[in-house]
């Protein structure tokens, strides 16, 4: 080969290489959190119904608890979308609407009408929809709402200058009406969240509707990543108007709720306080003293939390898990948690696998007073990659309610013993050690 030939041949690999070492920048930068992870266990300085469990979740996570608010559990799509549709048409200042799937169908287009009808009356309609996750809306859906009035932004939406954020996904779901209602919880707006759970094509799902001062919370969290995605600040009264608590509920009078309707609404992110979430967790842990719930319909705890659960159990807390079984929309994630469970079983924890259809729910309950419900899974890619938010509540008569409802859902689960689990096929062991690789994120 002349020299002269070498030189355009040279320029190539140089391109070439240039080209490969920036996709493999961007790999690392996509597949790894951008914050320092915790690495430490959480000792146990005090007990959950302690005043400092409270205060320190207040001082560590940010927002302060607030009393006066009033919670009701919705379950499956039957009870859930109409509350949600109620408060959308009934809104008359400010609707703000965050959610990772939105997909078209009959639901899709209940919200889209809805949205665009009082985007016509001149309420002030924003949404704001994962890029991931609403790629199966139709875009008709979506030019009808922008004529409509309704602002519509997407979360990290791929663009050169921000390639290196595509892994990082708005998991949140929340949707204010005039800043006094709140709904947040796992619900996407997707055929397969309609219904009340009746088949495998209706899925096992829970959200909540909140009234009180933790709603201006739940918008502000909206606010975060509505700034990130459009640059815009929404403020005033019609977004934060004043909500004086129920004083019968703040006293737990006569109402006959007990805490006074205390509940905090905090948010994690990649970008800022991506391990909020995890140390929630960790710390609800390590304070347990009884009873620990979980619905979890994504179950992959790295080493940290099942050593966390598993030291729980030792000092006698009963631990109680629910998550999908063979019916479920990520194989993948169902395998690597099982790959997982051994030392779990091997400590007691019950370890169940719902069976009617897949179980999408996110619900944490900790000795008959905190319920934690929201957006986040019991996996590395809620606790470290993903936008998150979670509603904590503090109220014994609320966790009854949500415990009953757990043993509902365990009527309809099957228990994995450490025998069936020790013996299950070679061919599952190896699909979950493979599964298992994976599990950053998962």
């Amino acid at each position: 080969m002349t020299t002269k030939n070498k030189k355009p041949q040279a320029f190539k690999v140089a391109i070439l290489t240039f080209f490969l070492t920036v996709a493999a920048t961007l790999l690392v930068l996509n597949f790894t959190a951008g914050e320092r992870k915790i690495e430490e266990k959480v000792e146990r300085q005090y007990a959950l119904r302690d005043d400092q469990f409270q205060r320190a979740l207040g001082v560590l996570l940010g927002p302060p608890i607030t009393t006066g608010n009033v919670f009701k559990a919705l379950h499956n799509g039957d009870e859930i979308f109409p509350p949600m549709l109620e408060a959308i048409r009934g809104a008359k200042e400010s609707i703000t609407f965050e959610t990772y799937i939105y997909w078209s169908g009959d639901i899709g287009r209940a919200f889209a009408d809805a949205l665009s009808e009082r985007a016509r009356a001149g309420v002030s309609v924003h949404v704001l929809l994962d890029w991931v996750g609403s790629a199966k809306i139709s875009e008709d859906f979506l030019k009808e709402m922008e004529s409509a009035g309704v602002h519509i932004r997407k979360f990290h939406k791929p663009s050169w200058y921000d390639i290196a954020r595509l892994n990082n996904r708005t998991h949140r779901k929340l949707l204010v009406a005039d800043g006094r209602i709140g709904f947040t919880g796992g619900v996407g707006i997707a055929p397969s969240w309609t219904g009340h759970a009746q088949d495998p094509d209706h899925w096992r799902d829970s959200h909540y509707r909140v009234e009180g001062p933790v709603v201006a919370q739940m918008q502000s969290v909206f606010m975060d990543n509505w700034i990130k995605a459009s640059g815009e600040v929404l403020h005033g009264e019609r977004y934060f108007p004043k909500i004086v608590p129920d004083p019968a509920v703040a006293a737990g009078g006569s109402t006959g709720i007990s805490g006074g309707g205390r509940a905090q609404m905090f948010s994690s992110s990649p970008s800022g306080g991506s391990e909020s979430m995890h140390l929630m967790y960790l710390l609800a842990i390590a304070a347990a003293t009884h009873t620990i719930d979980l619905s979890s319909a994504y179950f992959v705890p790295d080493e940290l939390t099942r050593n966390a659960l598993v030291a729980a159990v030792k000092r006698g807390v009963r631990i109680r898990i629910i998550t999908p079984g063979p019916l479920i929309d990520a194989d993948a994630v169902r395998a690597a948690s099982r790959e997982s469970w051994g030392p779990l079983l091997e400590a007691g924890i019950q370890i169940s696998e719902y069976q009617p259809t897949m179980f999408h729910c996110k619900v944490f309950t900790v000795d008959g007073l905190l319920v934690s419900v929201g957006s986040t899974n019991f996996d590395n890619r809620s606790f470290r990659l993903n936008d998150e938010a979670n509603l904590n509540i503090y109220d014994e008569a609320f966790a009854a309610r949500e415990t009953a409802v757990f043993e509902e859902d365990l009527k309809r689960s099957k228990r994995i013993t450490l025998e069936a689990w020790q013996n299950r096929p070679m061919s599952e062991k190896a699909k979950e050690k493979l599964a298992s690789l994976l599990a950053s994120q998962l």
